[in-house]
This record gives structure tokens, sequence and C-alpha cells, in this order.
């Protein structure tokens, strides 16, 4: 073998290693699966390259993708509705104090969704001047959907249709609650944590002797348990349905509920949901 033919024989050999070496870093520097990708994602932001805004949003996408409805809808218990039968003088009120855009309209329970009430469609009632008000012939089809369906799925869906809310049905075809699309976003978008920690907030924190922050989404079963009380849970799942129902509307931050024998303080609540509650059990 001449000397040429050597070195043109061990440059193919490296040009081969090289090559070789570059596919492996490609396919090595690949996420794998998501985990791996939200790692990368953050040390982008610690490198400067996201800030932390932008990373927010980034997980705040990847984790919709991975939720159902089930787990950001607003409990049956929370949903602000009007029945069918209301007059102006009841329905302007609920729209004033809740500050909604949109309303389930219902019959005789949550069960019975006659359709959707836009606030919009009010005030156009009131300009074309109508003889009276007649509920019925503004509200418009309810989007009902499973509590199962994919939330990235029904994001889509909200964009193609132009559609703001849909009401969720449980396995037996009965209200589970309703989803917004702002409640989405809210997950995309919404409160950035301070330190980026993976955990997310405890369903029941001690807060000091006595004394328990509680998610609302707590479940009356797992509350009994815990604090050995025998709340029922035959008409409400939730410690947040069970409050609200009991103030009789969705309550604000700050104000106490009394459920039985113990007094419930909303710790945090917006105008859709209680988030948190506080008990004194000393």
């Amino acid at each position: 073998m001449t000397e040429d033919q050597s070195r043109n024989d061990a440059d193919q050999e490296n040009q081969k290693t090289s090559w070789l070496s570059k596919l492996a870093n490609i396919f090595t520097d690949e996420p794998q699966n998501r985990t791996d990708l939200v790692e990368i994602l953050n040390e982008a932001h610690i490198n400067q390259l996201l800030d932390a805004d932008a990373l927010s949003m980034m997980t705040g996408a990847l984790k919709v993708s991975e939720l159902q409805v089930r787990q950001l809808m607003v409990p049956r218990a929370q949903m602000v509705v009007i029945p069918k039968t209301a007059d102006i003088e009841t329905v302007l009120p609920i729209i004033v104090e809740s500050g909604h855009s949109r309303f389930p309209v219902v019959g005789e329970d949550k069960d019975e969704i006659e359709g959707i009430l836009l606030a919009k469609d009010i005030l156009k009632s009131f300009v074309t001047e109508q003889e009276s008000f007649d509920l019925s012939q503004i509200i418009r089809p309810a989007v009902v959907i499973p509590e199962s369906k994919q939330v990235n799925i029904l994001l889509k869906e909200f964009q193609t249709s132009r559609n703001h809310m849909a009401i969720i049905i449980d396995e037996y075809g009965g209200v589970a609650g309703l989803i917004t699309i702002e409640d989405i976003l809210e997950e995309i978008v919404g409160e950035i944590d301070d330190e980026y920690d993976d955990h997310e907030d405890p369903y029941v924190l001690k807060i000091k002797e006595g004394v328990y922050r509680i998610n609302a989404l707590t479940t009356i079963a797992d509350f009994n348990e815990q604090f050995e009380y025998t709340f029922d849970d035959t008409e409400y799942d939730t410690l947040g349905g069970l409050v609200a129902a009991f103030a009789g509307r969705l309550p604000e931050t700050g104000e106490q509920i009394q459920v039985d024998d113990l007094m419930f303080t909303v710790a945090k609540a917006d105008k859709r949901r209680i988030e948190f509650l506080e008990v004194d059990l000393s």
C-alpha cells in the first residue's frame, strides 16, 4: 500500500469517525422525554437564554398538554348559574356581583343546562328595545364535553369554534362543572413561582398549632379522614364546593363561612373558584 493510499484511508476513517460523533451528539442532546425537555428549558433559563415569563409559559403549555378538563374545571357547586325563568331584575345583579361574562342557564337544577347567556347579549336586548325580556330568546347553545377530555384538545376547539365556555359532564351524564378558555390560559400564563420549584402546593398545610391551610379541591372524604370529621359528601365532592354551598354563592377572599361546627376562612379566591381555605381546629 502506497503512502498516498494510506493517507486517504486515514482521512476517510477520520471523516467517518467525525460524522458518527456528530450524529451521536445530535441524538444524545435531543430530549428523549418530557422530563428531559423541561430540564433543557430550565438550563436555558439558568443560562439566561429564556427569561422567567417565557420559561413559565413553556412549562405551563407542557403541563396543559397532560391535563384533563376535570383537573381545571370550576366544580358544579361553585358555578354561578342563571335560572331559565329569571327576569331582568334577577339577572342583572347576578352579572354585576359575579363579574363574569358568561353564565350557564339552568332549569330546575344544575343538571338541566338550557344554554349559555352572554352578558353582552343582555345589553343588545336593551339596545333593540324589546317589549319584554325573554331569556330563552337570547341564550346560546351550550358546548358539552366529558370530564376526561384533554385540555390541549379543548383549547384547540375553543380557538376554531370561538366558544369560550364548555359544560363538563361526568360518566353518569350529570353536570360536573364548567371550564372556560380563561381557565386554560391562566394555567399557561398564570402566576409564576418565585423559586420555580417542581412541587405543587400541598393540599393540607399546617400554619400553626390547630390552624390549617387547605386546598379547596381537597375531597371531603380526605378531609374527614385526616381530621376525623363526618361532613356529608353525597352531594359535593370537594371542600370548596361544600363551603360555597353553605355560603349560597361564591365567597370572596377573607370571608368566613360556618359549616356545621367549623368556621372556614376563604384564604384565596378569584372570580371563578375558591382556591384555598383556612380552618382553626384548636
